[in-house]
């Protein structure tokens, strides 16, 4: 396996990233994969690009852009649509690679990009296989939800203020936690005290680019953020969709919602057990078991022999 550093063009402004290339010659099917809620390249992705290049399959891990490396001018301003773009661009970027086979491309997500996965499976014909890991389905019921009704009227008191100073100041606008220690006390867009400190000791340990911030516009777009429109298009994707039991921070009970929408026959539903939406992050049996999921997912539908 070796690992590059790699850049390319999403809209006039550049991305960049690793790919991970398996030992041998090509042409490799190839996987996208980007993170969710204010990720950085280095949030557990690599070991999932390793998982896959070990077993023949090469996998672009990136930053979208306003985050990590990547160029973008509105720092941690997280719009779904233009990372959904991104994503089409990294695919656009591999399909382009003379090691890469064009006809075998799939794309990997987690958490907000883990619905993501799932609308490329649904609008980019490219996608020959994707994995939606403890996706964000619903961006206003998960609001609504995770937040309880006091603390939603504080979170839109937040977005209308930003909404304001946009309005009256064009280039200024708001930020807000990723998280917080004490939900109760000080606002995070998603506000749960081991999102908190999960990611400060990744930052501390693997990810020093990683920033507890995004603007309050991002919230604004989360909230009318829905997969399920999408999901009824997955006709012929094989779609695997990995739940975390019990996951109270994107909602288990909507990702299995979502994953019943989807009409293929080419799915597969793995809940895995004692897991929570954290833990996939901080617990490295966790870690590898979801890994070996996706692996043996990928590995089946996109190397020589599958079946697809």
């Amino acid at each position: 396996m070796h690992r590059s550093d790699v850049e390319f063009q999403s809209e006039g402004q550049t991305c960049r990233g690793w790919l991970y290339r398996p030992e041998g010659e090509g042409p490799f099917p190839a996987v996208v994969l980007a993170g969710g809620w204010c990720y950085v390249r280095e949030l557990v992705m690599p070991y999932y690009a390793e998982a896959f290049a070990q077993a023949g399959i090469a996998a672009l891990v990136f930053d979208y852009r306003n985050l990590g490396v990547s160029d973008g001018d509105v720092r941690q301003h997280l719009d779904p649509w233009a990372q959904i773009r991104d994503y089409r661009n990294a695919l656009s970027f591999l399909e382009r690679l003379d090691d890469v086979d064009a006809d075998r491309l799939g794309v990997w997500g987690i958490s907000y990009s883990g619905g993501h996965a799932l609308i490329l499976g649904a609008t980019d014909p490219r996608v020959k296989c994707l994995v939606s890991q403890i996706p964000v389905i619903d961006g206003y019921e998960n609001m609504r939800r995770a937040h309880g009704s006091v603390g939603y009227r504080r979170l839109w008191r937040t977005i209308l203020d930003d909404r304001a100073l946009r309005y009256d100041k064009p280039g200024e606008r708001l930020h807000v936690p990723h998280a917080t220690a004490d939900p109760a006390a000080d606002l995070g867009t998603w506000p749960f005290p081991e999102t908190y400190h999960t990611f400060k000791a990744l930052k501390e340990t693997e990810a020093p680019l990683y920033q507890n911030s995004s603007t309050v516009e991002s919230v604004d777009l989360l909230l009318e953020y829905d997969v399920v429109p999408f999901t009824r298009r997955i006709y012929d994707v094989p779609s695997l969709v990995i739940v975390a039991e019990a996951d109270d921070l994107t909602l288990w009970d909507l990702e299995i919602g979502a994953y019943n929408q989807i009409p293929t026959a080419k799915k597969k539903l793995v809940t895995l057990p004692h897991t929570t939406h954290m833990t996939l992050y901080s617990d490295q049996d966790k870690l590898r078991a979801a890994a070996g999921h996706a692996t043996a997912w990928f590995t089946e539908h996109l190397l020589p022999g599958g079946a697809s």
